[in-house]
């Protein structure tokens, strides 16, 4: 940077910015600026404090965006009189930032101003415009503000919704299992009394004990083993001839629940020679039918305690989601948030989710070698719950498959792609669905603000990318996140593009 003489105003009124300002207000800006050149290089960095404010008066500039850890260029012009920097050092907002970055191309002259006395010339000159400037942008951010807390609360009122149904079946499984476990111990209380009746020797009765607990144990063995619908039905055939062929009662009832207990003929033959050896005392008969109370009794304590697994599993897939008792940045495993948002959405995924009966599957493709990386895992899955949310919708008619991939991109990012069957997304309207207000969806059913939360939280807040490839059948949103955060995370914003400072002014108001 080279400092030239004190700036002229009929030099700055050939500028298209400040032609129609008077002689007075050209005098003000050359006292409170100066033309200064530039050789090929960096004017201004994204992120960083926005100190001054640049008018182009001859030369050439590119600008550029941070997406996916890269600088990608925006715009490249020549054309005097073009300004950057600190143009909005008027408004309210406090601790500004550059919001793109600024590459001098070529040899170039610029007028420039001290973001401060930039702001004052502004509000000095031109209050009304200031005004009217500062509180669109206020009420814009407002109502932002209002409308994007209001769509946080409607996805989380339908996602509690879809864990109260899923909580509800397990919580049921368990109360009916209970019910019916109580009829069956008092059931085994009568046989008890049964065999107890004076002509069972207390020997018999250790040995039925004995009996009762192996069974209990195989019980136990069997729910973690799994029989396929032909090798239930034979073994029910043979179960059930056999206890006919004892003379055992209603042996064909009986018979699915010794097959489902792991009770199989081997098994019947233990018993029948277990009760030899007891005596005369100990009948078949009653022995089968204490211990039909004993597998059934077993059974339903397998059901509980599934049931209660269930329940925990939701409610540590819920505690995940909402990160409720978790640091907001941490070092965390995508994998964890994906799954846990998925089964916020369980109730209107899988084989009867479609709205026309027709299936909404899942299907995942995870790299399980992905690292964890430092981010914001609770604002992460609200991008997940945008995304999917969209994703369902266009497959809600028709259903299709909902597809979650992860992998490597390059070196440095982590991919994730959530991508959908639906009908696609037109041209026309995939280049405007990040913009805030933008929603295809009929009145009262989307604010316009789901895509671009995400797309703040991805690109402003974790320095990655978001971006969308869409043909009829095949549409896809891809993330792409750093695998570590770039220096500026330490000015990056902290919620929703405010920044420590904001948070804290906002706090005291």
């Amino acid at each position: 940077m080279t400092a030239e003489a004190r700036c002229q105003a009929d030099e700055l009124r050939t500028l298209f910015l400040f032609e129609h300002l008077s002689d007075e207000q050209l005098a003000m800006l050359c006292v409170n600026g100066q033309v200064e050149s530039y050789e090929p290089g960096p004017l201004c960095v994204e992120g960083e404090p926005a100190t001054c404010f640049y008018v182009l008066i001859e030369g050439e500039l590119a600008m550029s965006k941070l997406s996916g850890g890269q600088d990608i260029e925006t715009n490249r012009t020549s054309q005097r009189g073009v300004y950057c920097g600190a143009w909005s050092a008027f408004t309210a907002e406090q601790h500004q930032t550059y919001t793109t970055s600024v590459h001098v191309t070529r040899p170039s002259r610029f007028f420039v101003m001290d973001a401060p006395a930039f702001g004052q010339f502004m509000k000095d000159q031109f209050p009304m415009a200031v005004h009217l400037l500062d509180g669109l942008a206020v009420g814009t951010e407002r109502t932002r503000r209002i409308i994007d807390n209001r769509e946080k609360l409607l996805a989380l009122g339908q996602l509690s919704a879809g864990l109260t149904h899923q909580l509800n079946n397990p919580a049921a499984a368990s109360v009916r299992a209970a019910a019916e476990l109580r009829v069956r111990i008092a059931g085994m209380r009568q046989k008890m009394l049964m065999l107890a009746d004076g002509t069972v020797t207390p020997e018999a009765l250790r040995g039925l004990v004995r009996l009762q607990e192996q069974i209990a144990d195989q019980v136990a063995k069997s729910a973690s083993q799994h029989m396929s619908a032909m090798e239930s039905a034979d073994n029910e055939d043979a179960v059930g001839e056999w206890l006919e062929d004892h003379g055992i009662d209603d042996a064909w009832d009986l018979a699915p629940t010794f097959v489902e207990g792991g009770i199989d003929v081997d098994w019947l033959e233990r018993i029948s020679a277990t009760t030899d050896e007891l005596g005369a005392s100990t009948s078949l008969e009653k022995a089968i039918r204490w211990l039909n109370y004993t597998i059934d009794g077993e059974l339903l304590l397998n059901q509980i305690s599934e049931a209660s697994k269930r329940i925990s599993a939701l409610v540590a897939d819920a505690k995940q989601y909402s990160q409720m008792d978790r640091a907001p940045f941490q070092v965390a495993d995508i994998h964890d948030g994906l799954r846990s948002t998925l089964t916020m959405f369980a109730d209107r995924l899988g084989k009867d989710s479609g709205k026309s009966g027709r299936p909404i599957l899942v299907v995942k493709e995870i790299d399980k070698s992905l690292p964890q990386i430092p981010c914001y895992p609770g604002d992460l899955n609200q991008v997940w719950t945008n995304i999917i949310e969209n994703a369902i919708a266009a497959m809600r008619d028709e259903g299709g498959t909902l597809t979650i991939r992860t992998s490597r991109d390059g070196e440095k990012m982590v991919r994730v792609e959530i991508c959908d069957t639906g009908p696609g997304i037109p041209e026309d309207v995939r280049e405007r669905i990040f913009e805030p207000f933008f929603t295809t969806k009929p009145v009262g059913e989307g604010t316009g603000l789901g895509l671009d939360l995400a797309w703040k939280i991805v690109v402003r807040k974790h320095h990655g990318d978001l971006r969308v490839e869409s043909v009829p059948g095949d549409t896809r949103f891809i993330v792409l996140l750093p695998l570590e955060m770039p220096p500026a995370v330490d000015v990056a914003l902290r919620s929703d593009g405010d920044t420590a400072d904001d948070q804290e002014k906002s706090q005291k108001n």
